[in-house]
């Protein structure tokens, strides 16, 4: 499948979340290396650093339409409510926003390659 082709059968609802999906990675870049985040432990920069990366990953996959970035950032959200629990910080929102991420991209996983 080409560029033009994967652009043309792209849900406008994954372009929407790749887009928001890049500029929350931007915005995670800064607080990698920010006070807050080693007061967490000295394990949370560097877990931090890997689920930004991770979840870019997945973004950019989702992007050219890759199933594996579907199952892939499934994944890497059950890890962040483990996580999430483990540190006592859980929240039904930590939940909602990927469950909808979730949902389109595996909605639209059938359609990828």
């Amino acid at each position: 499948m080409s560029e033009t082709e994967a652009k043309a059968n792209r849900p406008v609802s994954l372009t929407i979340i790749c887009i928001l999906g890049f500029l929350g990675a931007l915005v995670t870049i800064p607080m990698i290396f920010s006070p807050v985040a080693r007061l967490v432990g000295p394990w949370y920069p560097p877990y931090l650093g890997f689920a930004a990366a991770t979840g870019l990953l997945c973004m950019i996959g989702l992007w050219k339409m890759k199933r594996w970035a579907a199952w892939t950032y499934t994944g890497l959200v059950a890890l962040n409510q483990v996580v999430f629990l483990v540190m006592g910080v859980w929240n039904v929102l930590a939940l909602a926003v990927p469950a909808v991420i979730i949902f389109f991209a595996l909605r639209h996983a059938p359609e990828m390659t």
